[in-house]
């Protein structure tokens, strides 16, 4: 359900990126069924298990092993429960690194290099966002409403916890490189994505940055020493 389309900026809609069996769960019916708004909105969110991480294919690794979103969103997750110190909200963090990509789902994960510009790339994921909403809304209006409210959670950086998700993103696509680079060598060239280090506001999340940096460091010159 890749909805990185060849059209022009303005044209993309969400439903445009919907499959036909997805689109007939959500006409309407008389007596009302709402359990098929559930239904859609479980088949489009699980669109995020098969979507594969864009920046990880453009960088040449095989797609066999390249995370998808819903696997960058789960470990993001588990660390959300794990890093942030006790004075954040940790059940709001991991909510928020729950949904915070799930606009994907329909719009495709856009990197900087797909031709798309990043106003353009927001205004798909905000009117998904909100298409979303009402997909599951007749099923259950409260979840719709908080998903609206924690996606601009972090889109907005609006509270401590979506400060500390946002780090923990950059954080789990560092350790994700470190780890391409163990198991395949330095064969990719992954160098920006530890760049995202800068990034990184927390100290919390950028200490545990540095520890994969400093092993990566090692990594670069033992194999420095090899050739």
């Amino acid at each position: 359900m890749n909805s990185i389309k060849n059209l022009t900026e303005n044209q993309w809609k969400p439903a445009d990126a919907l499959p036909q069996h997805i689109k007939d769960l959500l006409i309407p019916r008389s007596p009302a069924q709402p359990v098929n708004y559930m239904l859609a909105f479980l088949q489009i969110v699980s669109s995020l298990k098969f979507q594969k991480r864009t920046g990880w294919l453009d960088h040449d690794v095989p797609p066999l092993d390249t995370e998808s979103i819903a696997d960058h969103m789960y470990r993001m997750s588990i660390i959300s429960m794990i890093a942030p110190p006790t004075n954040v909200n940790k059940d709001k963090c991991v909510k928020i690194a729950i949904v915070h990509d799930i606009a994907e789902s329909l719009v495709g994960d856009i990197t900087p290099y797909a031709g798309i510009s990043k106003a353009e790339k927001h205004r798909r994921e905000e009117e998904t966002i909100h298409y979303l909403h009402d997909v599951i809304k007749p099923y259950n209006s409260d979840f719709a409403k908080e998903l609206v409210e924690l996606w601009f959670d972090y889109e907005e950086i609006r509270n401590t916890e979506a400060r500390y998700v946002k780090d923990i993103d950059k954080f789990e696509m560092i350790s994700t490189a470190y780890e391409y680079e163990l198991r395949f060598g330095l064969k990719y060239n992954l160098d920006q994505f530890f760049n995202a280090r800068s990034a990184v506001k927390t100290k919390e999340v950028g200490d545990l940055c540095d520890a994969i940096l400093e092993k990566r460091a090692k990594l670069v010159a033992e194999s420095k020493d090899k050739e």
